[in-house]
């Protein structure tokens, strides 16, 4: 197993603090004042405002520390978290019970497309949020809040390219600042009325209920908005590994958020008209400047973490083939997860933007935010009872006992956020769905296209009979065909031979093989068979976090006494399918076939892929009816 556990040391736990708890950290700037927002008509009165602390306070003791901290953080797949991850992890247990594989995989697949919804609201949220404190400053700055907000997340994409290594080492002081003003500006205001502390009682959050009812129940869609970001944390776990994401956490950022959440309890028990924006009215007048900025860049750090999250997913999917294949880039010599996906970039970029114009406030995004994140927390909570029960042997009641407390809590917060729908939570829904469509779509896609080949080609040891019973010529040369299917010859050498009649002097069937672990180390990677007289099957082994540069691993293999392989001496000859959509013919509906064929012409070339050199690449094209 692959130990992605790092030396518990100061520094380590204050960079886990910027890459990891941005967006959760940024949750005081809205949360509360949209917990009483107008819409829910609730009274600002002690009784409401103890009620919706209790619920802020339990809902991150019981989801973000009691089920990720204590619990959801120990399922890595070697090393490395997210619902990806772990759905991979589970696939093994369950491919013998084609129903059930298909259930769980289609579960932790819609909440892997769910997330690129939270993916574009979470930039859009934090940084128009922290933008708003301008307003106070001078209200005659209204106007330009989202301009100034649009042009700040300009500039947030524009750096990706560049990676976060460089501008990584200053996250986690600026983040640690930030969480320490929160503590500092919440401990300043609970000095004035230390009895909301009080609120900490669950009492008050059953009380809450009790006395509104109906009401009190739609505004935990607003209270959820606390957690969000906890699944982040998991996502987040191959880079720090547990220790220092935990260490955080009950050191500092659990402490002050609570501080934080309670000063502003406090400050809206003395002075409610500070709903309009309870978290800048905390600070002294004079300190806003600071503060916006301060909040500025706090929410700059929560988008740059979330977007390297949605660039490390989606090559996660892409080689999980469940996403065409996209140009990856590395933007980090020491992690293997920092990567640029300058497509999906772009892609985000012009979302946030059209978002920022649509919704234009911080208030009317939150009716958006949040329905996305509940049913990926609680997609999570069902794939980690298989996992517990099938990995590590827990009891199945006991377990099913646990998780079922933990869908309780969150199938409320999912009801309360159903009522948002119509009023944006539409939104990250249609993301999903639509995300969800394409990447079932390609995985089936490529599944039918692997059947359909099977008729272009044929068994490999059936091959070389005929080319031994030939007595073909062979050509000077190392040829490498590369092929999906171990024990067929691919049907570019198939073509190749009944065209010419002859074959290179050396002959390499490649596979590349993608594992559902994280990592394979490269001295595992590569393993070279002799199947015929200098005719050989090489198979290089990847897991889907590691980049597939398949010229780095073709670097003198040995071949036989005189002949040495490398990417940049042989000629690799590829396949290149032209798909034809057909209706009835066993495969999928039309119009996803008609997608899938899109998807395929305009999918990453494999040449480009796997990184091999341009001028040694000859490609043979097909045509297939899907």
């Amino acid at each position: 197993m692959r130990n992605k556990e790092k030396k518990l040391t100061a520094g380590v736990v204050i960079t886990a603090l910027g890459v990891v708890y941005g967006d959760i950290g940024t949750s005081p700037l809205y949360s509360l004042k949209e917990s009483f927002h107008h819409t829910h008509n609730l009274a600002l009165n002690e009784a409401n405002i103890f009620g919706v602390l209790s619920l802020i306070f339990w809902s991150l003791i019981l989801i973000v520390t009691l089920k990720y901290h204590l619990l959801i953080l120990k399922a890595d797949n070697n090393g490395e978290g997210g619902i990806l991850a772990l759905t991979a992890l589970i696939m093994d247990t369950f491919k013998k019970r084609p129903k059930m594989f298909s259930i769980l995989t289609g579960l932790g697949v819609f909440g892997t497309a769910l997330l690129y919804g939270d993916g574009i609201i979470t930039p859009a949220i934090s940084v128009l949020s922290a933008v708003e404190g301008l307003e106070l400053i001078e209200p005659r700055l209204h106007s330009f809040i989202v301009p100034i907000t649009i042009a700040i997340l300009i500039g947030i994409f524009s750096i990706q390219k560049h990676g976060t290594e460089k501008v990584g080492k200053i996250f986690g002081p600026i983040t640690l600042l930030w969480f320490l003003v929160l503590g500092a500006l919440g401990l300043y205001k609970i000095l004035e009325n230390p009895h909301v502390l009080q609120a900490m009682s669950p009492h008050y959050a059953y009380q809450f209920f009790a006395l509104n009812g109906f009401k009190g129940f739609v505004v935990l869609g607003s209270v959820f908005l606390v957690v969000t970001g906890g699944e982040a944390l998991y996502s987040d776990l191959g880079h720090f590994g547990r220790h220092p994401i935990d260490t955080a956490w009950f050191s500092c950022v659990l402490p002050c958020l609570t501080l934080n959440y309670f000063g502003q309890g406090s400050l809206l028990l003395s002075n409610p008209e500070a709903i309009k924006n309870p978290f800048y009215y905390m600070a002294p007048e004079w300190t806003l400047p600071f503060l916006v900025v301060l909040a500025t860049a706090a929410t700059v750090i929560a988008s740059q973490a979330l977007i390297t999250g949605v660039f490390s997913l989606t090559m996660q999917a892409v080689q999980l083939q469940y996403l065409p294949r996209v140009t990856i880039e590395h933007t980090s010599v020491h992690e293997q997860g920092q990567v640029y996906v300058k497509a999906f970039n772009f892609m985000l970029m012009i979302a946030c933007i059209m978002v920022v114009i649509t919704f234009k406030s911080s208030s009317n995004l939150a009716a958006a935010y949040g329905i996305a994140v509940t049913l990926t927390m609680l997609i999570t909570t069902i794939l980690f009872y298989f996992f517990a029960v099938n990995h590590w042997g827990w009891n199945k009641y006991g377990t099913g006992i646990l998780c079922g407390f933990f869908l309780i809590v969150e199938m409320a917060y999912f009801g309360a956020n159903l009522l948002k729908i119509a009023a944006g939570g539409w939104f990250p829904l249609t993301v999903g769905v639509f995300l969800f469509t394409l990447m079932t779509t390609w995985r089936r896609g490529r599944i039918i296209l692997s059947e359909r080949m099977i008729s272009l080609i044929m068994p490999l040891e059936k091959f070389l009979e005929k080319v031994w019973d030939s007595h073909a010529y062979r050509v000077p040369g190392v040829a490498i065909y590369m092929s999906g299917h171990t024990k067929h010859a691919p049907a570019t050498v198939i073509q190749n031979f009944h065209h010419f009649q002859s074959l290179h002097e050396h002959v390499v069937f490649l596979s590349v093989q993608t594992l559902d672990i994280p990592h394979v180390p490269k001295a595992n990677r590569v393993k070279l068979q002799t199947i015929g007289p200098q005719i050989y099957r090489l198979t290089i082994t990847f897991g889907f976090m590691d980049m597939q540069n398949v010229s780095d691993q073709l670097q003198n293999i040995q071949l036989d006494d005189q002949t040495s392989l490398t990417a940049q001496t042989a000629t690799f000859f590829l396949g290149r399918e032209h798909l034809i959509a057909t209706d009835g013919n066993g495969g999928m509906a039309l119009w996803r076939e008609k997608l899938f064929a899109l998807m395929s012409r305009n999918a990453q070339t494999a040449a480009a892929f796997y990184q091999l050199p341009k001028e040694r690449v000859v490609e043979v094209g097909s045509y297939v009816e899907l």
